[in-house]
């Protein structure tokens, strides 16, 4: 399972967690202007947006769990389970597209949510599979630029653009009760609580902090929405990019996973199997600069889109730093 946001102080940024029980080798790269794409229903995309993110590289072919392009706009796919539906192609459609190929073809051709919300009112994600080994995964996505965000999901009943006021975005359930349950919450606050429950009677604090009191720190999905959202909506921070990024990975950090505490079952050998927080991600979204850590390093590891050759044809990937990177001082 995973959470998604955005976050705006000078600039715009975008990024997520990626929780899962292990990782696929997945690479920081880097999509070129002329880097081919083949797509299964359409035209190759011979020419697109420059675009970068994480991805697992299949067959020359970059699979993205999310990514930004030179236009700003990002996507992150989230884990869907028992609500993400593909279809057959529908002939009906103008766009019939596989859900591996999601991610680079809209930031191929989109370059803002404005964008993406016409072409996905004819859009239909099919059932195609990217190989025999890689099925498709149940995903639904978060969709983005500097001035607003929106949830794709298609489910049984058809495909849903829903906006997205809080810029953050978790797994099951559905989109439009991760909103509702948010109004479970509304007392809560990030400054001290009143008392509302004697009136008359004296009542003060104990603590610095109960204002929040209420707000969920388990691991699942709706309760990660709540408490993500509860922290980016109220961050404060200042607006230089170390400033900025800084904050953004605390507010990931506040619903990141620490391996045990995420239980899956037990692997051949007897030992636990557990989803933990692989990677935390953060991409200066106007400035093209893809920030991430990894479980067993903290450090903020960069990379700078307009640093490549984005009139190439070749993807360029930079493997992930995982080692834990520790500065002595003395």
């Amino acid at each position: 399972m995973c959470t998604a946001a955005t976050y705006k102080t000078k600039d715009h940024y975008f990024g997520r967690n990626l929780d899962y029980e292990y990782s696929f080798n997945e690479t920081v790269t880097v999509c070129p202007r002329k880097k081919a794409l083949p797509l299964k229903y359409l035209p190759e995309m011979k020419t697109h947006y420059a675009m970068i993110g994480m991805a697992y590289v299949v067959n020359d072919f970059p699979l993205y769990y999310d990514a930004t392009n030179e236009k700003g706009l990002s996507i992150a796919g989230l884990n869907f389970p028992g609500n993400a539906y593909y279809r057959k192609p529908d002939p009906e459609k103008r766009y019939n597209i596989a859900t591996y190929e999601f991610i680079p073809w809209l930031l191929g051709i989109c370059g803002s949510v404005r964008e993406v919300r016409e072409i996905l009112k004819d859009t239909v994600l099919t059932d195609d599979a990217f190989s025999p080994e890689l099925q498709p995964s149940t995903l639904h996505w978060l969709i983005a630029d500097r001035n607003e965000a929106v949830v794709f999901e298609q489910t049984e009943k058809g495909g849903f653009i829903f906006d997205d006021p809080v810029g953050v975005m978790t797994n099951s359930p559905t989109f439009d009760y991760q909103l509702l349950h948010l109004q479970d919450y509304m007392g809560a606050s990030a400054g001290l609580p009143e008392n509302r429950l004697i009136p008359g009677m004296e009542m003060k604090p104990y603590s610095r902090g109960m204002g929040g009191f209420g707000i969920p720190g388990d691991l699942s999905s709706a309760s990660r929405f709540v408490k993500c959202a509860f922290t980016k909506t109220n961050s404060l921070s200042g607006d230089s990019e170390s400033e900025s990024i800084s904050q953004f990975f605390k507010i990931l950090g506040s619903v990141e996973q620490q391996r045990g505490c995420c239980v899956l079952g037990t692997d051949d050998k007897g030992d636990s199997v557990c989803e933990y927080t692989i990677y935390s991600s953060c991409c200066n979204t106007d400035r093209g600069i893809y920030y991430y850590t990894t479980y067993e390093n903290s450090q903020i590891t960069g990379v700078d889109m307009h640093r490549e050759d984005l009139e190439s044809d070749s993807l360029i990937s930079y493997e992930l730093v995982k080692g834990q990177q520790i500065r002595m001082m003395n």
